[in-house]
């Protein structure tokens, strides 16, 4: 059985889905409730610039089209993979023809915005600053870190979320009941859990779950009654996923480390597993992992337990000699140990505030008794005079100090009394008074 003849028959089924209303978006309830900010903005009739800003499939596109029509302005779009400042100034030049003959204002929307440089963005400012266009951009990066600042403080920002499987499985519905535009006419059948199945594992992108849905139907024959019967076990080997949402150039990249890192630093095992599997599984360079987990042993366990960083160290090296898979274990036994380990931030806090005396008062003097006198005038002039030698004094000890003039009583490292750093303050609390009783005697 052939489907009937659709003005948008090749067009992919995500495409011909795509929302042609307010009423029709699902989703974003934060932007479109009817007391949302953003909503009683589009229902008073006032275009303004904004930043869209949102995961692939969320509607972006969608919604800035929508915007348009609701607005009932002039519509232009680019696409910064294919164009430059002379296509900018094209459309400029448009919405100015636009504005003086029909007095309709005009919006551009710019797709994947974040692609132009900074010279091209800054092309936009003086058509944006005089009313010529009101930009609509679109982009799944970061704005702070990809649109300039001019720009950014011309338009709003507005952040879309990624559809929840809920709502991704209403437009699954929906498109099988549709039969306009949707696969109602190619009669489907598909099982509640196979929907339910495409909607957990397209991560909140709902062009991803259409598409995929479609493909599903159209490579299934009809059955002698004209239906598409979809095995959902065929299915579901069908559409088993290759890789995860991850771009390791991207804003992805940085959250799912951070994740890891958050995780190892609250003591949740079971989290910090995931966020490493997670980013393994999506072909994170392993080798990147192993020295963030070295970083984590310096910075957020230190001597608490002077282990972890050993252990660290040896999972990338594990790593290096075995490769993947093997090697990807030893790297979840570091993450589990790390998790595991007692916390103590200072190391990290005590070469911090070394650093920053050292910024502070600048290259003092090593005191004559610390220097070292390879010379018979370096002796003469006092090099390495007056110094004790600890393992000389039964206690091992001595009264010495061995900071700069001026830092003599200054205090760096803190140890905590979590793990393995309750004895190391112990034991310096030990020597300190034992110091101190020396200096006294002189």
């Amino acid at each position: 059985m052939t489907a009937p003849i659709s003005p948008l028959i090749d067009a992919p089924l995500a495409e011909r889905m795509r929302p042609r209303s307010l009423s029709e978006i699902v989703g974003q309830r934060h932007l479109l409730a009817p007391d949302a900010p953003l909503m009683k903005q589009i229902l008073s009739g006032q275009p303004f610039s904004m930043i869209l800003w949102g995961p692939p499939g969320s509607g972006k596109t969608t919604l800035a089209h929508i915007i348009a029509k609701q607005l009932h302005t002039h519509f232009i779009t680019l696409s910064a993979v294919f164009s430059g400042v002379k296509e900018i100034r094209s459309a400029a030049a448009e919405a100015r023809k636009v504005l003086e003959e029909e007095r309709c204002k005009t919006i551009l929307f710019v797709d994947e915005i974040h692609r132009f440089s900074k010279s091209q963005q800054d092309a936009f400012l003086p058509y944006v600053e005089d009313g010529t266009i009101t930009l609509i951009g679109a982009t799944t990066e970061n704005p702070s870190f990809e649109i300039i600042a001019p720009l950014r403080s011309r338009a709003r920002v507005i952040v879309l979320n990624p559809l929840t499987p809920e709502e991704i499985q209403i437009l699954l519905n929906r498109s099988l009941t549709d039969t306009e535009r949707g696969m109602a006419s190619y009669h489907p059948v598909v099982e509640e859990a196979l929907l339910t199945h495409v909607s957990e594992i397209c991560d909140g992108d709902a062009r991803v779950a259409l598409n995929l849905l479609e493909g599903l139907i159209l490579s299934t024959p009809p059955n002698a009654s004209g239906e598409r019967v979809v095995d959902t076990q065929a299915a579901r080997e069908a559409i088993r996923r290759e890789s995860l949402l991850y771009d390791k150039a991207g804003e992805e990249h940085y959250n799912l480390i951070s994740a890891l890192h958050k995780s190892l630093r609250g003591s949740d095992p079971d989290a910090a597993l995931y966020w490493l599997t997670r980013m393994l599984s999506a072909g994170e360079d392993p080798l990147y992992v192993a020295r963030r987990m070295i970083r984590f042993a310096t910075e957020d366990i230190g001597n608490a337990d002077p282990m972890a960083l050993l252990i660290a160290n040896q999972a990338m090296e594990a790593y290096r000699f075995l490769g993947s898979p093997e090697g990807e274990l030893a790297l979840a036994q570091a993450a589990i140990y790390l998790a595991c380990a007692p916390k103590s931030n200072a190391v990290y806090r005590a070469y911090g505030l070394a650093r920053e005396e050292i910024a502070r008062t600048g290259a003092r003097p090593v005191p004559f008794h610390l220097r070292n006198a390879p010379t018979r005038l370096m002796k003469a002039l006092g090099y390495g005079k007056d110094y004790l030698y600890p393992h000389n004094d039964p206690d091992g000890v001595v009264g010495q100090t061995y900071l700069p003039d001026g830092l003599k009583n200054h205090s760096f490292y803190q140890p905590k009394s979590s793990g393995y750093e309750k004895k190391i303050r112990e034991r310096l609390s030990y020597w300190a008074a034992l110091k101190a009783k020396k200096r006294k005697k002189g």
